[in-house]
């Protein structure tokens, strides 16, 4: 059944429900990676440290996919587009746990972070598309989503190397998961973007506003994508944790993720996003320091990952939140803003290997707390420049 060009509440509901299915996978996509990179070492017969270059080689699929991604969902149907990436994730995710080179795994590492952005950037586009000036709690509610493909992922990494030891089926199930959702879209017609002009910058992009919105995104991505990549490693080289064990701690990570992403639905109706924004720095940044501060303690690993990771969940939504109240999110910014964001995931995640087996542990983690600590402080900029009134967009400054 298709939408109607009013789609009325009922269609409206039912597109995004394939919006959250997609995610779901999405998410999955996302969490299975980093509990399964001791496998993947032994599969690729290469050092543990040398597995960093797969973060960099999907967080630079992702750049360029959301670079050239965004403009798709502005000339073609979203949702035809959407359920090309969801299929090539399935099928790239199926490769991953067989092939036995690391250039080759790689470099299919990096043709999924193209379609992970494909469908990330969709999702967020397509989502205001539907829902308008509401979208806020839908918005959260689509990255709750994803937070609980994210969970679910190292549960399946658990449960295939307790049971089969090997990650194979973990992946395989993530395989399955992924294509009914992609059936689902092509049943749906794709919204259309509404030209409506947000508060504060009638239909302009400020190059001031968007350069610091982009650069919050790049230091929050840079550590969400680094601590739940590595916080499994993290866990095996301090010896506290077996590999199994450690796969369960970062399940621990999105499952706290996932209810810090449920809580934020009704919050992201009644609270301004710029203070969710600070509690959720403010969180994660003490959640992070009390690992670097008892870096033996079990209690302060587990509380700090299940803190990082309840203060991580709205953080990303609500940055979009806070960049739709005053810009046109058109496909292509939208691709800007995930671009800057996969320039922070392929930085960060690249030396926390060499950080963990050169200088320690305490070192890695401290790292993550060094990045969030910048973010507040772009928080705090942006905050001091919204504050003024809105000089030059940036038509004018392309007009110097």
């Amino acid at each position: 059944m298709e939408l109607n060009h009013r789609p009325d509440h009922r269609e409206k509901l039912l597109t995004t429900a394939g919006y959250y299915a997609g995610f779901v996978g999405l998410g999955a996509a996302a969490g299975v990676v980093g509990p399964t990179l001791p496998g993947l070492a032994a599969q690729t017969h290469s050092p543990l440290s040398a597995l960093g270059i797969l973060f960099t080689a999907r967080s630079l699929g992702y750049l360029l996919g959301s670079w050239r991604g965004g403009r798709l969902y502005d000339r073609l149907p979203g949702h035809p587009v959407a359920a090309v990436a969801l299929v090539g994730m399935a099928g790239l995710l199926a490769l991953v746990p067989v092939l036995p080179w690391l250039w080759v795994l790689t470099l299919a590492l990096f043709v999924l972070g193209i379609a992970d952005s494909v469908l990330d950037v969709g999702g967020n586009t397509l989502i205001v598309r539907v829902h308008g000036a509401a979208v806020g709690p839908f918005m959260t509610a689509l990255h709750f989503f994803f937070g609980a493909g994210a969970f679910i992922a190292p549960v399946l990494v658990g449960w295939a190397i307790s049971r089969t030891n090997n990650i194979l089926w973990a992946y395989l199930g993530l395989v399955v998961l992924m294509l009914p959702s992609a059936a689902w879209l092509l049943t749906r017609r794709s919204p259309v973007a509404k030209m409506e002009e947000p508060e504060a910058t009638a239909g302009h992009a400020n190059a001031w506003l968007v350069a610091l919105i982009a650069l919050l995104f790049f230091f929050y991505v840079g550590t969400e994508v680094g601590f739940s990549g590595w916080v499994s490693s993290y866990a095996i080289a301090t010896k506290m944790f077996s590999e199994a064990g450690a796969a369960y701690l970062a399940s621990a990570f999105w499952g706290a993720f996932t209810v810090g992403r449920l809580a934020a639905i009704p919050i992201a109706s009644r609270v301004r996003p710029r203070y969710v924004l600070l509690t959720d720095l403010l969180g994660i940044l003490a959640s992070l320091g009390l690992i670097v501060a008892l870096p033996q303690s079990r209690a302060a690993l587990w509380a700090g990952t299940l803190g990082t990771g309840l203060f991580m969940a709205s953080v990303f939504p609500t940055n979009i939140n806070l960049a739709s109240r005053r810009l046109t999110l058109t496909g292509q910014l939208t691709g800007l803003f995930f671009s800057v964001a996969s320039l922070g995931s392929m930085t960060l995640p690249l030396i926390i290997g060499p950080l963990l087996e050169r200088i320690g542990p305490r070192a890695a983690m401290g790292a993550f707390w060094l990045y969030i600590l910048a973010a507040l402080a772009v928080w705090a900029v942006l905050m001091l420049r919204t504050a003024q009134p809105v000089a030059r967009t940036l038509d004018q400054e392309s007009a110097k």
